[in-house]
């Protein structure tokens, strides 16, 4: 009697352990030796209604415990998620103090601070409190009274359909809203599941926990390509990237396997920066629409470093006076931001996943962007039939400056990904799109060509009101040149200011080689029937104030100290010859082949044929001067029959 009063009090107080061990020793070592009958049957039939109290009762605390351990999954996942946010920050930390370790040893400053920080990196369970007391005690008491292997079902089958409600998305929010707390449920559960797998005397096993994971797993990277797949906007999908990935960070240290979810996010890399270089696309496009090409004017010191220092693109350390009138437009500093942002977005959703070196893969992304969008609506625009000379000179410099930013980027990246500038530098460092920037210069250089070449055609047109046939020499040369002289002054201080020396040469000499072809090909046309001496004089003066314009071009712009050097009056050479054949005393010298190769070795034979043959076919009227004229018309004559007979 007085063990079933003790057994009445610790059922009383829920010591349900105690009260067990008591009713095990009245039915072992009492029950059959109580003398009275009635007390006997009635212990008998009491013992088992005891028991199975004790079952509902912890049963009952059990289900308790689903309940609130599933209100509480959220906020474990969320404390144990915001631990990894933590100590991924002090990573990026600790690699940017290193980046500025590396550049200050790369710069060779002597001020560097070496310091040994011994921190605990490693997250605090502590803070992750729930309380497992009503699961050991329902699987504790479920053994003693034979239950083991039902009440380890009843668990697994309950938590199975806890992490199947936790699966569901929300038909409510949208996916973007609610990924946070779907996320975090999940790792809420398998947080608590570890615990219980570690601590609970094997109340789950090992291949349960497993196959619980493996179905979340499942269903997770279902959700994830099916919520990727509908997103089409590239901040989106980077923002559910970063929570996957703490996620991943988070379960990785309680022992489950990630990389199945990692591989998800793999996946979606090549359309998140699909969706990156659309939104590029549009930002470029709209820089380029509404730049007005001009050189950019900087008042500030400010304004000079958050658009030349900030990219590398100074061309010297010294600090500029201001105002600073830059080489080039304000496309230039806003497609750098534009790229620059490219290339952090771009780490931001590489970096965590399962490729630890995914330097390789920004570059990859970073040439697509700037050969792909950048140059290709670069050359969009310099195609553009309605481009002005000014426009299409500020955007072959805006390309020249963009070619150079090209290795800012590349550090950048490297820093970013932690690489050693040693490697940047190298080779395997150098971005291709440097190499295709440099070859839309060269589109570049030709369209601005193209645009000098036809307004230069506009003035060489009005040589149709030159006299052929004057009877003295011009005056002042011809009116046509005045115009091509002014257009020339003008345009090529500002193609000097801002293009570089060896394009500069390369331009201005196809500009003179354009007039020279003009002045061969005014003498060819059908237009000029016959000419006399006057009239090659007339171009000859032409010539001089060409060839003066050309060499003071030379001299003070700096070509001359270029490597292999030629003076831009070369580029006249062919009109100066031509010119210099008809006026000689001797033109017959021509067939010389030693004076050929000396004076006249750029002329075409066939176009002296032509064009003498008009010189010969004047009326008799315009030799009159006397003997030098016959001797030149006879000359000239000799010569056209020599050439006939050798063609």
């Amino acid at each position: 009697m007085h063990l079933c009063v003790t057994a009445n009090e610790y059922l009383t107080t829920d010591s349900y352990y105690p009260a067990l061990k008591t009713l095990d020793i009245i039915e072992r070592d009492y029950l059959h030796q109580i003398p009275a009958r009635v007390l006997r049957v009635l212990l008998e039939r009491q013992l088992p209604v005891c028991r199975a109290h004790i079952e509902r009762r912890v049963n009952q605390e059990f289900s308790d415990w689903l309940v609130q351990i599933r209100g509480m999954a959220r906020e474990i996942g969320q404390l144990s998620i915001g631990q990894a946010s933590s100590a991924r920050q002090r990573e990026e930390e600790l690699r940017g103090r290193q980046r500025q370790a590396e550049e200050q040893s790369r710069s060779g400053s002597r001020e560097c601070v070496y310091i040994l920080e011994m921190e605990d990196i490693d997250e605090d369970d502590s803070l992750l409190k729930f309380d497992l007391t009503p699961v050991y005690r329902a699987h504790y008491i479920n053994t003693c009274l034979g239950l083991q292997d039902q009440f380890r079902e009843y668990y697994y089958k309950n938590r199975h359909l806890q992490l199947n409600s936790d699966l569901q998305i929300s038909s409510v929010q949208s996916f973007l809203e609610c990924h946070q707390i779907y996320f975090s449920q999940i790792a809420g559960f398998f947080i608590v599941e570890d615990r219980v797998l570690r601590t609970a005397s094997g109340l789950i096993t090992s291949s349960q926990a497993e196959n619980l994971w493996e179905s979340a797993i499942s269903k997770v990277n279902s959700v994830l390509e099916d919520q990727f797949s509908r997103m089409q906007t590239a901040s989106h999908l980077l923002l559910v990237k970063d929570y996957v990935s703490l996620l991943g960070a988070t379960l990785r240290r309680y022992g489950y396997q990630v990389g199945p979810l990692l591989d998800v996010l793999d996946k979606m890399r090549d359309k998140y920066h699909e969706l990156l270089l659309n939104d590029c696309r549009r930002q470029i496009n709209d820089v380029l629409a509404n730049d007005k090409y001009e050189q950019m004017l900087m008042r500030k010191e400010y304004e000079y470093n958050m658009n030349v220092l900030a990219f590398h693109l100074q061309s010297t350390e010294i600090m500029p006076a201001f105002p600073y009138i830059a080489p080039f437009s304000a496309t230039v500093p806003d497609c750098c931001r534009i790229v620059r942002s490219f290339i952090e977005d771009s780490v931001s959703f590489l970096s965590y996943g399962s490729h630890m070196d995914y330097y390789d893969l920004v570059k990859k992304y970073l040439d697509k962007l700037l050969i792909s969008v950048l140059n290709e609506a670069l050359l969009k625009l310099i195609r553009n039939p309605s481009l002005g000379m000014s426009q299409a000179m500020q955007i072959a410099a805006n390309m020249t400056v963009l070619e150079r930013a090209c290795s800012f980027f590349a550090e950048h990246v490297g820093r970013l990904c932690g690489i050693p500038m040693r490697l940047v530098d190298s080779p395997h460092g150098i971005l291709a799109a440097k190499d295709v920037l440099r070859k839309s210069q060269v589109v570049a250089h030709e369209r601005m060509l193209e645009l000098v070449k036809s307004k230069v055609d506009e003035f060489m047109a009005l040589t149709a009101h030159i006299n052929w046939t004057p009877d003295d020499p011009p005056q002042n040369g011809n009116v046509y040149l005045n115009e091509v002289i002014i257009y020339l002054e003008t345009l090529t201080p500002s193609a000097q200011a801002i293009l570089p020396i060896e394009a500069f040469d390369k331009w201005v000499k196809g500009v003179l080689n354009h007039i020279s072809d003009c002045i061969i090909n005014t003498l060819l046309s059908e237009e000029v029937r016959r000419f006399n001496v006057n009239a090659i004089m007339g171009l000859e003066a032409d010539l001089r104030v060409l060839e003066a314009f050309a060499d003071e071009r030379f001299h003070n712009s700096g070509l001359d100290k270029l490597q292999s050097a030629t003076n831009l009056k070369q580029s006249l050479a062919e009109a100066r010859q031509l010119v210099n054949l008809i006026l000689s005393n001797q033109p017959e010298l021509f067939l010389n082949p030693v004076i050929r190769e000396k004076n006249y070795n750029i002329l075409d034979y066939k176009k002296v044929i032509l064009i003498a043959e008009k010189y010969r076919d004047l009326p008799e009227k315009f030799f009159r001067g006397g003997s030098k004229q016959a001797a030149k018309k006879k000359g000239l004559d000799a010569l056209v029959r020599r050439l006939r007979d050798l063609g």
